[in-house]
């Protein structure tokens, strides 16, 4: 399989050498947080799901770290029939159902429910915008013209995305704007999924790029904001180590893993039309992918760092050759989570009894560059799993020469580096150590074992990390796209995937393999790494 590869000067010679490290850090990594820019926080769909378990709460999180500017404003904006003191009251049970929020400063609560509004209309209704419009003005009458930037966020079905956006630039609640432009900003933040194939991706990035230029457009992935995915950047640039040895001539093999233990959780009407390989691998894994596969930028900024990523996503080979492919997709069947028995998939309420819709999916994936030709790269994501828990596997090759060849047991488990990012969030490194005993010279009693150095961020920094929403918020009130999706990165995952999603809906299988709640998932998936002599991680 070949795949064709942008034409660029790579940084690394395949000699062996430790290559030129450039730094990959965003300046939302690099620089210490400072607030956003005082703007109007506009919040379609504010009563929904995500505005109340994500979105509130991450922003009450920038407030009590005063990192959301004193003026900014919250309007939300959706169908249902609340005023101010009933979004107030909706705000503030979100804040006492959140996790990441503990304990609600009456102070920061009070100042905050002060700055914010409700609009009530159906927002496919154009005479909403023009209320909306009215709204907004009268909020920021009272300011100077250059505090005047509002940031759309559209926490809502993809579905109506496009009568948004359209209403949006035609009430000239958000118009086009210059890049360069001096009078305020128009931003808006676009949740997943970003189409339901390419063709639709396509057609829903002409329209919002007919209505509004791309610096204004933040396709949000929160797999982006979460700490370790964003120490993926650093950990190259700022050890000179880890460069030295990311690439084809150290490493065996990688492995992406997203697990889930929940079920459907009622969104079996999304997810029967969507299936885990739209749902996880066309944006979270596949930017995981590309953050550890893309070559370090040739200078600093957003864009650079997205080109590479857009370069390393369109090296990687198809994942179809001939109606063949090498992956795997299974259906989670009636199993055991802990103490508690779990029905199966089809027995989900809202799931078709006949449904094939996969619930787990296993890639093996290869990416076409000097630095990462012929290294497998393993994905996986499942639903109902014995476990939660995401993660990148960086598996080294074994010593070329052992220096003590006759140990006891087995031969020594191969180094690897993992990145945690969910939910035990930090780095460990595998080696191999010597077994306290023999003396080094009696190599027939000599045993090694694998020992784990480890980091936490929650032991190193504490408990008080940005939530994933509350740091992108923060970046795009910044101006900040370097965590966000561009156009052509979102094409360019739904380009990899859809052979793959068209080869599995055309081929009128009635049955799909099985995996029991509760466990890793299905053999077909073992064999997929045993077949190259390795074996999935048990996270």
């Amino acid at each position: 399989m070949t795949s064709t590869r942008p034409p660029r000067a790579s940084t690394y010679t395949g000699t062996g050498e430790v290559p030129v490290v450039r730094s990959i850090v965003p300046a939302s990594v690099a620089a210490p947080y400072a607030h956003g820019d005082v703007c109007t926080l506009v919040v379609f769909g504010a009563a929904g799901d995500l505005a109340r378990k994500k979105l509130l709460p991450a922003i009450y999180v920038l407030a009590a770290q005063g990192l959301l500017a004193k003026e900014t404003r919250v309007v939300g904006v959706g169908i249902e029939p609340l005023d101010d003191d009933g979004f107030h009251a909706l705000f503030g049970a979100a804040l006492g159902a959140a996790r990441e929020v503990g304990h609600v400063d009456p102070t920061i609560w009070s100042d905050l429910r002060g700055r914010c509004s409700w609009v009530s209309g159906d927002l496919t209704d154009e005479s909403v915008y023009t209320e909306l419009r009215l709204h907004l003005e009268t909020l920021e009458a009272a300011r100077p013209a250059s505090e005047g930037h509002r940031l759309f966020y559209l926490a809502v079905p993809p579905v109506i995305f496009a009568p948004i956006a359209t209403h949006l630039a035609g009430s000239g609640v958000c118009p086009r704007t210059a890049a360069d432009a001096s009078s305020p900003w128009r931003r808006l933040i676009l949740e997943k999924p970003f189409g339901h194939d390419l063709e639709s991706a396509r057609a829903l990035n002409a329209l919002v790029l007919a209505l509004f230029g791309e610096h204004q457009c933040f396709r949000i992935d929160h797999y982006l904001g979460k700490e370790t995915v964003q120490n993926l950047l650093v950990a190259r640039s700022a050890n000179a180590l880890l460069e030295a040895v990311w690439s084809r001539q150290h490493i065996a093999h990688v492995q992406i893993t997203a697990a889930e233990t929940v079920g459907l959780e009622g969104r079996a009407g999304y997810y029967e039309r969507a299936g885990v390989v739209r749902d996880m691998f066309q944006n979270h894994l596949l930017q995981l992918l590309a953050l550890v596969a893309m070559e370090p930028p040739e200078k600093p900024g957003a864009d650079a760092i997205r080109d590479e990523k857009v370069r390393a996503l369109r090296a990687i080979e198809p994942l179809v050759v001939d109606g063949h492919t090498s992956a795997v997709r299974a259906q989670y069947r009636t199993g055991q989570l802990g103490d508690t028995g779990v029905v199966g998939y089809r027995e989900e309420p809202g799931a078709s009894p006949a449904s094939t819709t996969p619930t787990y999916a296993a890639l093996r994936l290869f990416v076409d560059t000097e630095r990462w030709r012929g290294v497998p790269f393993y994905l996986r994501s499942g639903k109902r799993m014995a476990k939660r828990a995401t993660e990148i596997a960086l598996v080294f090759r074994p010593p070329q020469r052992l220096m003590y060849e006759r140990c006891e047991g087995e031969q020594p488990e191969p180094n690897a580096l993992v990145f945690r990012i969910q939910p035990d969030d930090g780095m460990s490194l595998r080696i191999s150590v010597k077994v306290p005993g023999a003396a080094l010279a009696l190599t027939p009693g000599l045993e090694i074992t694998p020992v784990e150095l480890d980091f936490a961020f929650a032991d190193a920094f504490g408990e008080g990390m940005h939530s994933a929403y509350a740091t992108l918020l923060l970046d795009a009130m910044r101006g900040d796209a370097t965590l966000f999706t561009r156009s052509d990165e979102v094409e360019a995952g739904w380009a990899l995937t859809d052979p793959l999603l068209h080869l599995w809906e055309q081929s009128g299988d009635t049955q799909v393999p099985t995996y029991a709640a509760g466990s890793w998932g299905p053999h077909e998936a073992d064999e997929l790494l045993a077949a190259d002599g390795f074996a999935w991680r048990k996270p």
